[in-house]
């Protein structure tokens, strides 16, 4: 009953930024406007939020983490967490209709999970049986369904319409987020947010030396992971996306 309870308030949540993501479209016009960014003024507030939440607590701690946790327990973390997401992976793979993918996807949480100590070892690697990291928002992309506008998603940051709404249905799929006693399920998932944040200190310290505009940085590489990631590391030409967002545009009043 509670996680019935859990699951409702998160597809509500999920339901009200989308529906205001939607109500901000058209907000920004002009030539100088990316088509693939019209809620750009509304994603920059929301992108503003998240670098101070950022700056001033999840940096730090994550900083702390790498500062106090041994480099083998962090890789251990990283390997339990990294081995669930192989599961849901599977899942992905086979709705994808990518054999190969699937099947080294499940063997490779069959492996560390029986042979790795609960995924905390990544035997699999050693045994060269590849990763294939798929989430919702990827199976989604692959069967056609479109991104539409970039989004950034209040503390979760990049995403988009499409992927978004994907991660309600990933959502159901997270361990931490299934687990039934609540102190449990909040150590859970804040060590792995801990993690994750940690795992991505060297990425953004390079952005902040680097981007002139943090924002568009993040922006155009998250499209272009995502996009890459969708088409197996094969997109098709930018041209003609760009082409299917101008007549986007060109329909609107």
């Amino acid at each position: 009953m509670n996680l019935i309870k859990t699951n409702s308030k998160r597809a509500l949540v999920w339901a009200a930024l989308l529906v205001m993501a939607a109500m901000t479209v058209g907000c920004a016009s002009g030539p100088g406007v990316d088509p693939r960014d019209p809620l750009e003024p509304f994603n920059r507030s929301v992108f503003k939020f998240n670098d101070a939440v950022d700056r001033a607590v999840l940096k730090p701690v994550a900083n702390a983490y790498v500062d106090v946790a041994p480099a083998l327990v962090r890789k251990g973390v990283s390997n339990f967490f990294e081995n669930i997401e192989d599961a849901w992976s599977t899942v992905n793979n086979t709705l994808q209709f990518k054999g190969v993918a699937a099947t080294e996807s499940f063997f490779r949480f069959g492996i560390n999970t029986f042979l790795g100590l609960g995924g905390v070892l990544d035997v699999a690697t050693e045994m060269r049986i590849d990763k294939h990291p798929k989430d919702f928002g990827h199976t989604l992309g692959f069967w056609g369904v479109g991104s539409g506008p970039y989004l950034v998603l209040p503390l979760l940051g990049p995403s988009s319409v499409r992927d978004g709404a994907a991660r309600f249905v990933d959502a159901q799929a997270d361990f931490a987020g299934g687990l039934q006693h609540v102190p449990t399920r909040n150590v859970v998932t804040t060590v792995k947010l801990v993690d994750k944040r940690a795992g991505l200190l060297k990425v953004t310290n390079m952005v902040d030396q680097m981007a002139l505009d943090r924002y568009t940085f993040t922006r155009d590489s998250y499209l272009q992971s995502r996009q890459s990631a969708i088409f197996d590391g094969s997109p098709p030409d930018a041209a003609d996306e760009n082409k299917r967002y101008d007549a986007i545009e060109e329909v609107k009043p």
